[in-house]
């Protein structure tokens, strides 16, 4: 198992509540936190608190003194993180939530003593050269949950009710969907996983001696996931469900308004910008079929033109050349 040192530049990631928690459950799917640290705090961001302070976060607070108060922020993320990795030998993997072009040699530092390192960053802030020197690296707009819909008011994030079996279920599919280079996961390793996300978690709650019960309770409720036994070992994998395949289709009539459901979506969560390959990735996990082609478009940023002409969106450059939906 994976053993992380999180370093969080709060001006990157926007210093959402929401946004913080994501970034936490993407780290703990991957491993354990054995030390985190967040930069340019300020009393702004004092409904982080609950989380920071959860999450045994140390804070390094933002001293304005001129132009020179984000490099010093960014000098002490880079002393920090090079400290823990000449002195603890116990991390071996880093996230760095910022997409500053500054980080790349410590990334480069980082790697070359055997270490991994993720990024995670804002797509409109997010620096190519960042990106590539990463081991992985995850746009924050695709850290949280894709296809979630819109709820307008909000629970305070930090809050979380109890677990019931529906979000239960959804919770161990998104975690066997996180394994990238695995199909399945012993089930012993899963509850590790989600243990690390909900310590409150027990299958007793749930009416099961044993979370083997309860996985097969679940595969059988939702259809979801898939149990099989391998010489006394229980392995779990996501399975296809009808439901599933009985998705949402994106038509010459309505794409209009489910492209703007999307952006009101990132809009909810706190971005102002979006690179368009963020915007186009989620609009084909929400929609498999959709197509610029099927639409009537040769490319993307056809799709992109016709909006903006009927004055839907605002499309940008940024300093890269790179091109950037502003959401309104």
């Amino acid at each position: 198992m994976a053993k992380f040192a999180l370093f969080v530049d709060l001006e990157n990631c926007g210093a959402k509540v929401e946004t913080l928690l994501s970034v936490l459950e993407k780290v703990k799917i991957r491993g354990d936190i054995l030390l985190g640290k967040v930069y340019g705090y300020t009393d702004k961001y004092s409904d982080l608190k609950e989380v920071l302070l959860s999450n045994t976060f140390t804070v390094v607070p933002s001293l304005r003194y001129g132009i020179s108060q984000k490099n010093n922020a960014d000098i002490l993320l880079v002393i920090d993180a090079l400290e823990v990795a000449y002195t603890n030998p116990l991390i071996d993997s880093f996230c760095i939530v910022s997409g500053d072009s500054d980080y790349t040699p410590l990334v480069g530092r980082l790697k070359s003593m055997g270490k991994f390192v993720l990024g995670i960053s804002r797509s409109e802030a997010a620096s190519n050269i960042f990106i590539n020197a990463c081991n992985e690296f995850q746009f924050l707009e695709n850290v949280g949950a894709r296809t979630r819909k819109p709820t307008g008011k909000k629970k305070a994030a930090a809050d979380k009710e109890p677990l019931d079996d529906q979000e239960l279920n959804k919770i161990l599919v998104g975690i066997l969907e996180e394994q990238n280079d695995r199909d399945e996961l012993y089930a012993s390793e899963l509850k590790g996983i989600l243990l690390r996300l909900r310590p409150d978690f027990n299958e007793k709650a749930f009416g099961c001696a044993t979370f083997g019960k309860l996985l097969d309770k679940l595969s059988k409720q939702f259809g979801a996931l898939h149990i099989r036994s391998d010489n006394f070992n229980v392995m779990v994998s996501t399975a296809v469900t009808a439901k599933e395949s009985e998705t949402a289709q994106m038509t010459r009539d309505n794409w209009k308004a489910l492209v703007g459901e999307q952006l009101a979506r990132y809009k909810e969560d706190g971005f102002e910008r979006i690179n368009p390959s963020i915007l186009k990735a989620d609009l084909q996990a929400s929609y498999p079929n959709f197509t610029e082609k099927s639409l009537g478009f040769k490319r993307f940023s056809d799709l992109l033109k016709a909006m903006e002409k009927d004055k839907l969106i605002t499309v940008e450059m940024d300093e890269q050349k790179n091109m950037l939906i502003k959401v309104s």
